[in-house]
C-alpha cells in the first residue's frame, strides 16, 4: 500500500469511491454524506491546499483522508483545547472492496506523521454519531472520547469527536 498526497488526476477514482461509499453509510443510518457532500469542490479544495491524501493498492485509490489544521467552530463544544493547535482527519473514506485490508488505518498513520512533521501534539477527528465502524477503530489506535457535538453545516446530525495526544 501507498500513502501519497492526492493529485488532480486523483479525482475522478475518489469522486467514484465516495459515490461507492455513500449509499453503504446510508443504508446503516449515517447520513454524514449523501449526494452533494462531499464533492468535487471540496475535494479539489483540498488538493490545492495539499491537505488530502490517497491510500494505493492495487494501483487503485483504496482510500482517502484530508489532513488539515483546520478545527470547526463547534469543536469549541467537544472536551479538548481548541486554542492548542491539532492534525484533524477529514472525509476518511475506504473503499468498500478494500476494507478490512488495513486502509484507514494506514492514512491514520499518515495523520500522525503529519502532525509529528508539523510539531503538533494533538490529533482529532470527529465522526456520525451511526458511524460505529470509526467508534471502534479510533480507540484502537490510542484516541480518546472527547465528546458529542453538532456541526453546523450538517444540521440534524450529531458527530463523536476523538482526540489523541502525541508524545
Amino acid at each position: 500500500m501507498i500513502i501519497r498526497p492526492a493529485t488532480a488526476a486523483d479525482l475522478p477514482a475518489i469522486l467514484a469511491l465516495v459515490r461507492r461509499v455513500v449509499p453503504l453509510m446510508n443504508a446503516s443510518g449515517n447520513f454524514q454524506w449523501t449526494g452533494d457532500y462531499p464533492n468535487e469542490a471540496v475535494f479539489t479544495s483540498d488538493i490545492e491546499r495539499n491537505h488530502l491524501w490517497v491510500a494505493e493498492l492495487d494501483a487503485g485509490v483504496a482510500g482517502v483522508a484530508a489532513l488539515t489544521t483546520d478545527q470547526d467552530e463547534e469543536y469549541a463544544q467537544a472536551d479538548w483545547d481548541v486554542t492548542e493547535p491539532a492534525l484533524v482527519t477529514h472525509r476518511l473514506a475506504v473503499d468498500p472492496a478494500t476494507q478490512g485490508k488495513g486502509v484507514a488505518l494506514a492514512l491514520m498513520e499518515q495523520a500522525e506523521k503529519q502532525a509529528v512533521a508539523q510539531g503538533l501534539r494533538f490529533l482529532r477527528v470527529d465522526t456520525n454519531s451511526e458511524n460505529a465502524a470509526t467508534q471502534r477503530l479510533f480507540p484502537k489506535l490510542g484516541y480518546r472520547f472527547a465528546g458529542e457535538i453538532t456541526l453546523g453545516f450538517r444540521p440534524g446530525l450529531r458527530f463523536f469527536c476523538y482526540e489523541k495526544r502525541l508524545g
